[in-house]
């Protein structure tokens, strides 16, 4: 059986684990890679893990435990679909900023474009991820869906919520490895070698995977669910503006 851990507290290590997350990265591509820029250099290209990590598995397992929170179970779900869906379009925007960085980057050195695993599995990631929050809004937030069919997909939009999360998890940590046999293969010490960057960047591997299994794990846990989930949603959003 599962500890009975207290949610909140919980949240607490989850938002600590997640700050780190996306401290390494930045740390990893600043101190590194050379900073930031937006002149087409390795500098623009060091913006695709930062906005990545940030918003494919940060930001989107934020918005995944939402609805775990207790403050959530009381009162109408509509300000808790807003923040659940406001947060992931935030994700999706920098996902997608994200791509923009890495196309910019390989167009101006010319070099291909999505032809590694990596790249084809972050690609997918984010279309899948732009279809589940399409439907998501459309079928929760927009007045046309009715109840019913709700609730035959909402089981739908779980599962790939979840599977989402799984396959970011998997494109950042492809795309670290890569990204290290690419920079420190020609280096003064080889990846085989462990150098210092490489146990950096391992290790901002092994935090992405602990945030996305500890996400998923809560979203598994029958205790954190909100009690009411399956009931009929008490408002939409048009029916609010149609009172003004």
């Amino acid at each position: 059986a599962m500890l009975d851990l207290p949610f909140l507290p919980f949240c607490a290590l989850l938002g600590g684990l997640g700050f780190l997350c996306v401290a390494f990265v930045s740390a990893w591509c600043q101190h590194w890679r050379g900073g930031f820029s937006l002149d087409g250099s390795s500098r623009t290209f060091n913006w695709h893990p930062v906005l990545m990590v940030t918003g494919l598995v940060v930001l989107y397992g934020a918005a995944a435990l939402v609805y775990r929170l207790p403050q959530a179970w009381r009162g109408p779900k509509l300000p808790w679909k807003v923040l659940h869906g406001s947060l992931a379009l935030a994700a999706f925007v920098l996902a997608v900023l994200g791509l923009a960085a890495v196309f910019r980057f390989h167009n101006e050195h010319g070099t291909p474009n999505m032809y590694s695993l990596h790249s084809w599995l972050g690609l997918a990631t984010v279309l899948l991820f732009s279809c589940q929050w399409l439907a998501g809004f459309s079928a929760f937030l927009l007045p046309w869906a009715p109840a019913w069919l709700r609730a035959l997909y909402k089981p739908v939009h779980v599962f790939f919520g979840s599977t989402i999360l799984l396959l970011s998890v998997a494109s950042c940590v492809s795309g670290i490895n890569e990204k290290l046999f690419f920079s420190l293969k020609n280096g003064t010490m080889d990846y085989k070698q462990l150098p210092a960057e490489a146990v950096f960047a391992n290790t901002l591997g092994l935090l992405i995977v602990l945030f996305g299994v500890l996400v998923l794990g809560a979203l598994a846990r029958p205790s954190w669910k909100r009690p009411d989930a399956d009931s009929p949603d008490s408002c939409q959003v048009p029916i609010l503006l149609l009172e003004h």
